[in-house]
């Protein structure tokens, strides 16, 4: 049986995309005083979960990812990846980077070295300042391609289950004893979201197993668990308290969504296009960030709150769509042809 495209993660991708963007503009942003000038108070308590979208992205990564890497091509993955991960990136830190030096001071600042680290994504590794606070998931997510590529380097992609088996119960024994070393190399904080799309996944593509349901009963247990420390941690950041209940509802609802489109039953949904909303939704989260807090605190209060909330998650949409269509899809083009001719030469 052919399998059909799974538009309905293009939805997905928005959802969590959105959610952020309601984190750090409605509650996120003047939460703690140093980022906005602008308080939301309307949506801040809602808003205040929007965090978790992040953990929704890595969850359709790993189903994603695991679909990418299924051709078990290392080069194909590589390509893949440098393509998807690169050009909106590289646009979207250079217009974040010029606005900061335009419009960012005194609150942001930002200098060439800074960006010219940024854009190999090395930021992180070399300690320089991120030029986006958002950019840390693409750390976390380059680790998890580091991972499938091992995997793909010597051709066992098909013992992929096995391999989550043991990061799942190294990743809860690093959780529960605070293996700092461990819990950084094995991203044990995201593990479980990861595992969990990469195992729907695999009930999509091949069916259901005892070893992919103990996966799902592993990861969901674990995703709780970090879950709970996490919104622990952001109580005190924040001065704000989340309920435990709803931390865990919201990762059920992700497991049930992921449950649903993995045994075909979200295909009324799948029926409609949403490429456009898939399509814009990693320029729209690299960029939304810092530039609308900026505008935030250029703007308010002369300009009313509602207006302004309202209208820059528009106009970042906006700007996000025209990014992926005129500046994104075409550079992604050029990137994929000579990454292909230089692997050719190379074979050659």
């Amino acid at each position: 049986m052919i399998k059909r495209r799974l538009n309905e993660l293009d939805l997905l991708r928005f959802v969590a995309a959105i959610a952020v963007v309601f984190f750090h503009y409605a509650f996120r942003g003047y939460a703690k005083g140093d980022m906005s000038t602008m308080p939301y108070p309307l949506l801040a308590e809602p808003a205040k979960y929007g965090y978790l979208g992040v953990e929704l992205f890595f969850m359709i990564s790993g189903f994603v990812i695991l679909m990418t890497a299924s051709s078990n091509n290392l080069k194909v993955f590589f390509i893949s990846r440098i393509v998807r991960l690169c050009p909106a990136f590289w646009v979207c830190c250079t217009i974040t980077f010029l606005l900061t030096l335009a419009i960012g001071p005194p609150r942001y600042t930002a200098d060439l070295y800074q960006y010219v680290i940024n854009m190999t994504f090395l930021s992180d590794l070399l300690g320089v300042a991120a030029i986006d606070g958002v950019y840390w998931s693409l750390f976390v997510e380059i680790q998890f391609y580091l991972m499938i590529s091992i995997v793909l380097g010597f051709k066992k992609i098909e013992k992929i289950e096995t391999y989550f088996v043991f990061w799942l119960l190294i990743s809860a024994t690093a959780e529960i004893l605070t293996f700092e070393k461990l819990r950084s190399t094995l991203i044990t904080d995201y593990a479980a979201y990861f595992i969990a799309g990469a195992t729907f996944y695999l009930i999509w593509a091949k069916g259901v197993t005892k070893t992919r349901v103990f996966l799902l009963a592993g990861a969901w247990a674990l995703a709780n668990y970090t879950a709970i420390a996490w919104a622990e941690l952001l109580e005190g950041k924040y001065s704000t308290e989340y309920s435990p209940l709803i931390v865990c509802s919201l990762i059920m609802l992700f497991f049930m969504t992921f449950f649903l489109i993995a045994t075909n039953k979200t295909g009324a949904i799948g029926a409609l296009n949403w490429t456009a909303l898939g399509a814009l939704t990693y320029p729209l989260y690299l960029l939304h960030q810092m530039i609308g807090f900026m505008i935030f605190n250029i703007a308010y209060p002369a300009i009313n709150p509602h207006a302004l909330l309202w209208g820059t998650i528009a106009v970042m949409i906006g700007v996000s769509y025209l990014i992926h269509k005129e500046i994104e899809k075409p550079m992604a083009r050029l990137v994929k042809r000579l990454l292909s001719l230089s692997f050719t030469r190379v074979r050659g």
